[in-house]
């Protein structure tokens, strides 16, 4: 068959959205009194300054944190100034993501009303962290999708992550069309 008869009619429908924020909600007041505890550098006062008005300026009232004091003293190195901290914060990525991407997977696939069994593809997008395998692979185990979904991984897309996803999950509507 022609690829092009092939294509789904009319327009690409988005059938649910699922999203998951980190667990710690803190506000930024909150931050600007903690980080340089948290990180022990409260001696570093005017470094304190300029961070107060760079958070003040943003006019962001809240952020979602995964890193909790405790979660700090189990990984001293990312906390600590200057300490070599990267595998640390990916070690920690790499279990966290897949678990708040199940978490919106969950979401979404309870708004979208069907079962997990009809899943056929999965984009799965993050800013954070990178690994082999991937989020995505871990997602399937943890909602028990068929090794054989079609998956897709986007890695630091940053602002255009929405955007990215949105596109190829069109192009994929389209490439494979419903029966």
């Amino acid at each position: 068959m022609d690829p092009v008869q092939q294509r789904s009619k009319g327009f690409a429908t988005v059938l649910a959205v699922g999203t998951a924020v980190p667990p710690q909600k803190i506000t930024v007041d909150y931050m600007i009194d903690n980080y340089f505890r948290v990180t022990n550098t409260e001696h570093l006062t005017e470094l304190q300054k300029k961070f107060a008005k760079i958070c003040k300026a943003t006019t962001i009232q809240s952020k979602y944190l995964y890193a909790t004091e405790e979660l700090l003293k189990e990984h001293p190195n990312i906390a600590a100034c200057m300490a070599p901290s990267l595998d640390d914060r990916l070690d920690v990525l790499v279990e966290e993501v897949p678990k708040m991407g199940k978490e919106a997977a969950l979401a979404a696939i309870k708004e979208w009303g069907q079962t997990i069994s009809k899943i056929t593809h999965l984009i799965f997008t993050t800013n954070s962290g990178a690994d082999c395998p991937g989020a995505d692979s871990r997602l399937v185990h943890l909602l028990g999708l068929s090794p054989n979904v079609n998956r897709v991984m986007l890695y630091y897309q940053g602002c255009h992550a929405g955007a990215s996803t949105l596109r190829l999950g069109v192009g994929l509507d389209r490439a494979y069309p419903r029966a």
